[in-house]
């Protein structure tokens, strides 16, 4: 999984949180913020917004291991078919973070992942995968990744997965603060050699 999460959120998950519905509840993203955050499911249309954090998402992980972040070329024209059949699975979860204003709302941060099926070895045959997780900038240390990461969850909760699992590249400790913050612990650790 790309996260790009060059910070630590320190928003609270409100206590009820309905995952079932087409859209999240709206909460303030920080004590002193005025503006609001929605998170809902992310639709087609969204995808063209979301392509520049996904390039985004690509650079950053590029930059810090390239062995390991080959991407292809057209890196953008596979998220552009791969994203809207994530919003259309019922299996997977696509979630965006949208400001509330009336006059322009804007995305903010996106998160993406998929049913997997395990090898037939383990007692849990299918879990979660968060591939992706993204917010802007200018919209970071307001609790928005950590809201997108546990309305995913919460997704996946009831899509009926016994486990959600996820990848951070090395360097990313922010991803790994946001994601324990929630409850993920590390369980294993990849090693890579470039040949």
């Amino acid at each position: 999984m790309r996260l790009g999460l060059g910070y630590y959120d320190h928003g609270v998950l409100p206590t009820s949180t309905s995952c079932t519905s087409a859209t999240f509840p709206t909460f303030p993203t920080s004590p002193t913020s005025l503006e609001n955050i929605t998170i809902r499911h992310a639709v087609a249309a969204d995808v063209p917004a979301i392509l520049p954090m996904v390039e985004a998402i690509c650079d950053l992980h590029l930059r810090w291991d390239p062995d390991k972040y080959g991407f292809l070329p057209d890196i953008k024209a596979r998220y552009e078919n791969w994203l809207p059949e994530r919003a259309a699975d019922p299996m997977s979860v696509f979630l965006v973070g949208e400001t509330s204003s009336p006059a322009s709302p804007q995305l903010v941060g996106f998160i993406v992942g998929s049913t997997e099926e395990e090898i037939p070895i383990y007692r849990v045959a299918r879990y979660g995968f968060i591939h992706d997780t993204w917010v802007q900038p200018e919209f970071r240390s307001r609790g928005i990744a950590r809201r997108l990461a546990a309305a995913a969850v919460e997704q996946f909760r009831a899509i009926g997965v016994p486990q959600v699992r996820l990848d951070t590249a090395a360097a990313n400790e922010a991803a790994r603060r946001v994601f324990g913050s929630l409850g993920f612990r590390v369980s294993a650790s990849e090693m890579l050699l470039a040949l």
